[in-house]
């Protein structure tokens, strides 16, 4: 267990920890700042533990696996937690849920075949944008920020379409060959 799938197994951990301080109130009013920290945070490991698995050539199969899940299991469960709290609606989250099945899909049929799909570049800027998206809308300053969260639910939603039409494009000969 070297240190980047440390930090990934670390962001999953704080997931729930995360949940629990969206969806309760037993802080009070430092629920909100507090799940903030946690999933600020679990978004810098995400950061990390891609950097140092590739400089320093730790790079693992699981890595490889746990990483995107680890993603999706953080921001899937900041916006579902967000529907509780009436920051987004139930149409968004799904349409970015459903994007998410569609990869894992294509990505176990992939593995099925002995094909490892990489994580695109949109794939990426999709989830920065959920990120900042996520810390914008937790963190509710109001004022022209209400404006910037706004345009990032949108850019996000763009981003999850973008992201998994080239994702589809570019594999869809892994579909043909799993016998599909």
């Amino acid at each position: 267990m070297n240190l980047p799938n440390k930090l990934t197994v670390l962001r999953v951990i704080m997931v729930p920890f995360f949940v629990f301080f969206m969806l309760t109130d037993v802080g009070g009013a430092a629920n909100k700042w507090i799940a903030l920290i946690l999933f600020a945070a679990a978004s810098l490991t995400d950061l990390l533990d891609g950097k140092i698995a590739r400089a320093r050539g730790l790079v693992t199969n699981f890595g490889k696996f746990m990483d995107p899940l680890a993603d999706k299991l953080l921001v899937c469960s900041a916006m579902i937690c967000m529907i509780s709290t009436g920051q987004l609606t139930a149409w968004f989250v799904i349409i970015i849920i459903a994007r998410e099945f569609i990869i894992s899909g294509f990505r176990l049929v992939a593995a099925d075949n002995g094909i490892v799909i990489a994580a695109s570049y949109w794939g990426k800027f999709k989830t920065v944008a959920q990120m900042f998206m996520v810390l914008v809308l937790i963190a509710d300053l109001g004022g022209v920020f209400d404006t910037v969260g706004t345009v990032l639910i949108w850019v996000s939603l763009i981003l999850t379409i973008v992201s998994l039409v080239d994702y589809v494009v570019k594999n869809i000969q892994v579909l043909t060959q799993g016998g599909m």
